[in-house]
């Protein structure tokens, strides 16, 4: 199986322009915790992710006015990926490595097609393999300062 059977394709996406609120709006509207930023529209080319946690430890933290607040800086612009041909194997391991619970799928012009979340795999998985995923991406990640930061 690869991750073009189990990836949510065409995912909603948003811009850099667009601001803290249009973006916290439409994750409150599609029910998810991450919106894929693109280039423009024609071409689709990923240009990052924003989650939630990005709006509310950084924006909102900083104490910026979400209906003016562009998302550009906010948003992480070093994406993991996978590609729609890739197993469910390498995107697992990709998620373990990177301790991250969704991934984005790029074609070879890197245009967003579709993302995988971590409830994806669990309707494909087997729960023991599963239970080993969620486990290992919720380690705390360690900095060289020896702090623990989940």
């Amino acid at each position: 199986m690869t991750v073009e059977n189990i990836m949510t394709k065409e995912p909603q996406c948003c811009s850099p322009e667009d601001t803290v609120q249009v973006v916290a709006q439409l994750m409150k509207k599609l029910d998810v915790g991450a919106i894929p930023v693109i280039a423009d529209q024609v071409s689709k080319r990923l240009v990052g992710i924003i989650t939630d946690r990005d709006l509310c430890i950084t924006a909102m933290a900083e104490g910026k006015d979400p209906r003016t607040t562009k998302i550009a800086p906010y948003f992480t612009k070093t994406v993991v990926t996978c590609m729609p041909g890739d197993t469910l194997e390498v995107c697992e391991q990709k998620m373990k490595l990177n301790k991250i619970r969704r991934i984005l799928v790029v074609d070879a012009q890197y245009k967003c097609l579709g993302i995988v979340v971590q409830a994806d795999l669990a309707r494909v998985e087997k729960p023991e393999a599963f239970r080993e995923l969620v486990a290992e991406i919720s380690k705390p990640k360690r900095y060289p300062s020896g702090i623990a930061v989940a």
